[in-house]
């Protein structure tokens, strides 16, 4: 055996060692159980994986974002070995990990139901209990047709790769077969039998013993490579932890996730609703959802007047020419909705603003003493998602956007993108969203949908990264996530329990502009092509709308809430007082109700707590005696013999600070 130098790396340190040919990964990390791979170069490698001479070696520990993903992949493995165990005519799909778990396709001739996930579950823990080791094996698409002829998705795959299509085959396709040799994994009995094979990248754990907890939490249905054109398969979701403790918290992030669940408070609440008679993700706010809507809708207006943009209106419908001007046509026509023919022409609903806001600006010339020019609207679009993917209002088909569009000269868009991450950031504090962090999404340049050159992308790139690296926030990479026409930051919010939501953006262009030859006169009297900026407040006003109910789980600060104050009579005769003080608080721009019914006072206060409303005032013969009320907050507090000079100024200051009580 001759040496080797390598350096191991973790919990950021940096280590030289000299050790000897054929030395394995989890030789450099025995003494660290939380380890369960490595990281050499940009690969993510078994502790398996024999060494070579320079080598910079880094643990992954299984509870980093990729240990936990190898966690899930390889749990994923363990619950589609014993669904074969138990169902052996089951064929394989796809099964990787994803956001807190993992997922498995499987073609069964009969659904999953709730007792099969039990019986799954307890072949998995004689599975773990076994340890069996994950061994990889190189073989050839030859070899692995002939050992996987009775897996026909696998087979699929193999010929996609063969093809060189196996790039965007489809979700979670990448942890099977990809650039690269081809291989499979073994699970290997201690005797040194194989248990069960599976194609796969990896990497995995070293055996199965190395899972400490997970759950299974459902079956769906999902079409084969997401194409609703292909067989329906049955799709088993779970989920791995580190630890029980783990796995614990988990669960109970998802029991307050369910209880915050804005479809369900919505129906609750008689919020919105999504009738069937309009189709999929076509929502209609009912009156109680329609005062929180109009007061976002105010809310925004108002503060683009402020910031100095121009409010404007476009129609809901267009001929497709003007999506091809635009360059979005090519590139989104199967997510619009289908063209409609009229008079010799195609039309299409519009599922973008800034076309029409191009219109606008060319309208008439242009000068430098003009820009930058800012356009802002509520522009509702339609969007055709796959109904898959459709999910209450945070996806959904028609969307309303406050939508606003920039046009500046280049040295201007410094500035301009400041002033509206600024806008952003204290609109979202307004709303009770103060923990975010930025996102900025650039071009792959190994691929061709981005338009524009190098020198383009460079400079958008560069302004947008300073402008958010001087916010002193959290800056995550995201490339390859940018528009066709150029990089944009994404504010990433998270609400009350921790989740993140994509919020607001702001997308750099210098592609439309160019398209639609936009102009402005120059001081030294040249003409030349201004510089576009996207931008929308709450990314879309049902989104934003979803993402409130949740982060207050429906119980919304007073100046949102669509009933700021329930009174309540004691008795019948005490109903014209409160009337009579419901005009009053009215007369003042606040949102009263009387609740007058037959219900006993206690069970009008638990409706009004049920309906999350944020103040009750409670009149009885005193109070009426003395001009006062008993005034209530929504988590029980209680204050008697309020004058109701000070009532009703509590609720208008309450409402004035936008404080949540």
């Amino acid at each position: 055996m001759s040496e080797i130098k390598v350096v191991r790396i973790h919990a950021g340190q940096r280590q030289d060692r000299t050790t000897t040919t054929g030395t394995k990964a989890w030789e450099l990390f025995a003494e660290d159980a939380e380890v369960i791979a490595v990281r050499i170069g940009a690969d993510l490698r078994d502790l398996s994986h024999v060494l070579a001479d320079g080598d910079e070696v880094e643990g992954v520990a299984i509870d980093s974002a990729d240990g936990r993903d190898i966690l899930r992949h390889s749990c994923a493995h363990v619950m589609a070995q014993a669904v074969q165990q138990l169902w052996p005519e089951a064929k394989l799909g796809i099964g990787p990990p994803v956001t807190d778990g993992f997922y498995y396709d499987f073609d069964v001739e009969t659904p999953f139901v709730p007792e099969d996930l039990t019986k799954i579950e307890t072949a998995m823990r004689k599975i773990i209990k076994e340890g069996q080791r994950f061994e990889r094996r190189v073989t050839t698409d030859h070899d692995a047709i002939g050992e996987l002829a009775d897996e026909p998705y696998k087979l699929e795959l193999i010929g996609l790769k063969g093809a060189g299509k196996a790039d965007g085959a489809a979700e979670g396709a990448s942890v099977e077969v990809g650039a690269g040799e081809l291989t499979i994994y073994d699970n290997v009995r201690r005797n040194g039998d194989v248990a069960w094979s599976d194609l796969c990248r990896g990497p995995h754990l070293p055996t199965t013993k190395r899972i400490p907890a997970f759950k299974l939490m459902r079956s769906a249905a999902a079409y084969w490579r997401g194409d609703e054109k292909n067989k329906q398969l049955q799709r088993l979701y779970g989920t791995a932890w580190e630890s029980k403790e783990a796995l614990e918290a988990h669960l109970h992030r998802l029991a307050e996730a369910e209880r915050r669940d804005h479809r369900k408070l919505g129906r609750d609440l008689d919020l919105f609703s999504f009738p069937d008679e309009l189709g999929s993700g076509l929502a209609v706010f009912h009156p109680k959802g329609g005062v929180i809507k109009r007061v976002m809708e105010d809310y925004v207006r108002q503060r683009h007047i402020e910031e100095g943009f121009s409010y404007v209106g476009t129609p809901h419908i267009t001929k497709e020419g003007l999506f091809h001007t635009s360059g979005h046509l090519p590139y989104f026509e199967d997510t619009m909705f289908p063209p409609m023919e009229l008079e010799s022409s195609r039309y299409f609903l519009k599922a973008m603003n800034c076309p029409m806001h191009n219109l606008i600006y060319r309208s008439r010339g242009r000068s430098y003493r003009e820009l930058p020019l800012r356009l802002f609207e509520f522009g509702t679009v339609y969007r055709f998602e796959k109904s898959g993917v459709v999910h209450g209002l945070t996806r959904v088909r028609g969307l309303t956007q406050d939508d606003s569009h920039s046009y500046c000269m280049p040295e201007q868009a410094g500035d301009e993108v400041k002033h509206l991450l600024d806008f952003v950031l204290s609109l979202l504090r307004d709303f009770g969203l103060d923990d975010f962090y930025l996102e900025l999404s650039t071009r792959d340049a190994s691929r061709d949908k981005f338009m524009g050159s190098d020198e383009q992308w460079e400079t958008a790139t560069e302004i947008l990264e300073r402008v958010a690296t001087e916010t002193g926030l959290e800056l995550v990479p995201d490339p390859g996530g940018a528009a066709f026409y150029g990089p944009k930051i994404s504010v990433q919010a998270r609400d009350a329990i921790g989740r993140t939501w994509q919020m607001s953006t702001i997308q750099y262009d210098f592609n439309q502009p160019a398209g639609f030859d936009l102009e402005f006169q120059a001081p030294d009297g040249t003409r030349q092509q201004p510089v576009m900026i996207h931008s929308a407040k709450f990314g879309s006003l049902e989104r934003f709308f979803g993402v409130l109910v949740e982060h207050y789980a429906g119980a919304f600060p007073p100046w949102l809430a669509p009933v700021q104050v329930q009174a309540i009579p004691i008795a019948e005769r005490h109903r014209d007082y409160l009337y009579d003080v419901a005009r009053q608080m009215g007369a003042a721009g606040l949102r009263v109700e009387v609740d007058d019914s037959e219900e006993r006072m206690q069970k009008k206060i638990r409706n009004a707590q049920l309906q999350k409303v944020p103040f009750m005032m409670i009149a009885g013969d005193d109070d009426m005696a003395a001009g006062a009320v008993s005034f209530r907050y929504r988590d029980g507090r209680q204050d008697n013999g309020v004058p109701l000079a000070e009532a009703i100024e509590r609720v208008r200051s309450a409402v004035a600070s936008r404080e949540q009580v």
